[in-house]
């Protein structure tokens, strides 16, 4: 509180993904907490005013640990191969995480419930083993096409996923340090993602290093 009755820029960062959230999430694939942004308040004790800005960590493609609905999961050597090149595994238990295409409708739902103003995409590095890259833009569910993620753990089962392709990048991009570094179909990926999402991507992380992170945008402006 001193920090900021200071003006000093405070960060304050969550744990697990939004939609293991105990209320809002896909439950019961939940955990026992708020995950949502708004938990910082209550957390650490922060009121909500205090609050002024969101910055959403998203992967360029999907991951999921456990059981529960996946609309884009691939089980297809797709997916194995992103699970390989991504180093998709649980860190302690060395569990397999299961990977998918980028899900927008399941991303939209995600900046609502956090206000997200900005997003941090990382691992884009992964996809450049690919020629062809998919992003799931809409649900279709029962015959109709939506673009508002489903409420109910039922309803989100049956979803088919309605794809949008782009091309791939081909091409190790990890060595990248600005915007312009980054291959024409990988900017366009980048700003097809943000279009969908409503959100500014600010930041793009090519690799684990800190030199691997590329600033587009300043979040904090």
């Amino acid at each position: 509180h001193s920090a900021l009755a200071a003006g000093t820029h405070v960060l304050l960062e969550g744990a697990q993904a939004t939609f293991l959230d105990l209320d809002h999430g896909t439950f019961p694939y939940v955990t026992s907490s708020t995950t949502l942004a708004g938990g910082v308040c209550a957390g650490a004790g922060v009121g909500p005013s205090a609050i002024n800005g969101v910055i959403g960590i998203v992967k360029a493609y999907s991951t999921r640990v456990g059981e529960g609905p996946f609309p884009t999961e691939l089980l297809n050597g797709t997916g194995d191969l992103l699970r390989t090149t991504g180093h998709e595994f649980g860190a302690t238990t060395g569990r397999p995480r299961r990977c998918g295409w980028i899900d927008t409708v399941q991303l939209r739902r995600a900046v609502q419930l956090n206000g997200t103003t900005n997003i941090v995409l990382t691992k884009p590095d992964v996809l450049g083993v690919l020629d062809v890259i998919q992003i799931c833009v809409a649900y279709e569910i029962d015959g109709k096409r939506t673009e508002i993620f489903p409420a109910e753990i039922g309803t989100l089962a049956k979803v088919k996923p309605v794809y949008e392709e782009m091309p791939g990048w081909q091409r190790d991009i990890s060595t990248c340090r600005s915007w312009d570094d980054l291959p024409e179909t990988a900017r366009n990926y980048f700003n097809r993602v943000e279009e969908l999402i409503g959100v500014p991507v600010s930041i793009i992380s090519v690799g684990p290093g800190r030199e691997q992170t590329i600033l587009h945008r300043d979040p904090f402006s």
